[in-house]
C-alpha cells in the first residue's frame, strides 16, 4: 500500500471514492453495508472502490464476523487528512444528505440495535 500524494488524489479524483472516504473521515469506521446504503448503490460497485480506496493508502479494512468494516489508515499522512478535512467542507451539503441516509438506515451493524 502507498500514501504517495499523486496515488491519493487520483483515487480522490472520482466521486464515489470521494464520497466513501469522506463518509468513513467523518463518521469512522463503516460497514459496506452502511456505505452501500448511503450512497444508494450496488455493493459490487461500492467494494470495488473501497478496494480501490485501500490499495491507494487511504484506508484499512477488518472483518467483523458477517461485516468487513472500512476506515481510515493509522498510516495516512497529516497531508492527506487535512486534504479530507477541507474536501468535506466543499461538500458539506453532499455529506449531510448522506448522512442522514445512515441515520435512516434499519438494523445498522455498529447501530446499539446489532450489537
Amino acid at each position: 500500500m502507498t500514501s504517495e500524494p499523486v496515488q491519493i488524489f487520483k483515487s480522490l479524483a472520482d466521486n464515489t471514492r470521494l464520497m466513501l472516504a469522506l463518509l468513513i473521515h467523518q463518521q469512522g469506521e463503516l460497514c459496506v453495508c452502511e456505505l452501500t446504503h448511503a450512497l444508494d448503490t450496488s455493493q459490487p460497485k461500492i467494494s470495488r472502490h473501497l478496494a480501490h480506496l485501500r490499495s491507494s493508502g487511504l484506508l484499512t479494512d477488518r472483518r467483523r464476523g458477517q461485516w468487513v468494516y472500512y476506515d481510515l489508515s493509522p498510516t495516512l499522512p497529516d497531508w492527506a487528512r487535512a486534504v479530507l478535512e477541507s474536501a468535506a467542507q466543499g461538500q458539506r451539503t453532499e455529506l449531510d444528505h448522506l448522512q442522514g441516509r445512515l441515520k435512516t438506515m434499519e438494523n445498522r451493524p455498529n447501530s446499539p440495535r446489532c450489537a
